[in-house]
């Protein structure tokens, strides 16, 4: 029988083995995404959970560390609802969106970029000095067009709330190519220079087909898109552009904009853009460095997923590629506690 000690020896080792394993299954993706620019939007239990966010922290600067340029969007649903609270302005969403008047948009506006923005690049900034942040305002660089929504088939005013309608890169770009991480705040004005509150999953969309990312990532509080919710909590790990196309019109009101910028994303020359579990720990890095990847990911039609890559799916995914360890479905699970 052997001793306290040797079993424990045994167990380091086994343990070092892991991590070499680990590190050794990242090697390919690190070669598919250097240099590449991967847009994230950043929302949800990630941005208001403590260790989450240090997590997705973390994973900003280990990609930028590792030759990938991310690119991050966020919005602050619950820090804008908290602030609107305190000063007594009601909050109301129709179709997924926040109304939004012009009081409330003061409120949105100096939330977004005097706080939540300015939160997330100091604590990126504490792990490496790489994070800047801006607006859609900033260098010109979203312009929005006023928007409605459909609610039980019928078309509701939600004040100033916009879609961008045209992006300016070069701000941004020039960020990336001086080595820094861009945070941009999801407002815009429109032609006349009215801002807007810009939901942040379309906003990164088009961020990410203006900069001809490699990859749109989306944050969310669920596993990712459920085949058949509520009945069923099993998640689609897969789906083209035209099956999701097919499926819009009947998602919930929560997950319809995340499809909606994914389906966006995909349709304006990006090959996969992806909804994963913000309430994972460094599911960033799960996603975009391992052979399984977690949650739900759209692709241009013809195109077939194998992690976090994509494969032309007449030709087929080449025998060699299956060599880099397991391929099988994710088993990753959110924290106890996490809020669904």
């Amino acid at each position: 029988m052997s001793s306290p000690l040797t079993q424990l020896t045994e167990t380091r080792q086994l343990s070092l083995v892991e991590k070499a394993s680990i590190l050794t299954e990242t090697l390919p993706w690190l070669e598919t995404y250097a240099g590449k620019t991967v847009v994230i939007k950043y929302g949800g239990n990630a941005m208001i959970d403590d260790d989450l966010k240090l997590a997705f922290a973390q994973d900003i600067v280990f990609m930028k560390r590792c030759g990938v340029h991310p690119v991050v969007v966020h919005g602050g649903g619950p820090q804008i609802s908290t602030m609107l609270s305190r000063l007594g302005i009601a909050s109301e969403f129709r179709g997924g969106l926040r109304v939004t008047s012009p009081e409330a948009m003061e409120v949105v506006r100096m939330v977004l970029v005097g706080q939540v923005g300015r939160d997330l690049v100091g604590l990126i900034n504490t792990h490496s000095t790489v994070a800047i942040g801006l607006s859609g305002e900033d260098g010109g660089l979203f312009t929005a067009q006023r928007r409605g929504a459909t609610v039980d088939g019928q078309e509701v005013d939600l004040g100033l709330v916009g879609d961008v309608i045209s992006v300016r890169t070069e701000a941004v770009a020039g960020l990336i190519r001086s080595g820094s991480v861009p945070v941009v705040a999801s407002i815009a004005p429109d032609v006349n220079g009215v801002v807007h509150n810009v939901n942040a999953d379309t906003a990164a969309a088009a961020l990410a087909v203006a900069l001809r990312a490699d990859r749109l990532v989306v944050l969310t509080d669920v596993a990712g898109l459920y085949r058949d919710w509520p009945t069923s909590s099993d998640v689609i790990t897969e789906l083209s552009a035209t099956e999701l196309r097919g499926l819009m019109p009947k998602l919930q009101s929560g997950m319809a904009p995340k499809m909606e910028a994914c389906l966006r994303a995909v349709e304006g020359g990006l090959t996969r853009a992806t909804v994963v579990d913000g309430r994972v720990p460094h599911a960033l890095l799960l996603e975009i460095f391992t052979n399984v990847g977690i949650g739900t990911m759209v692709t241009q039609d013809g195109l077939v997923r194998l992690g976090s890559r994509v494969f032309s799916r007449d030709q087929g995914i080449p025998a060699h590629e299956y060599a880099n360890g397991d391929y099988g479905p994710a088993t990753v699970e959110p924290p106890q506690g996490a809020r669904p």
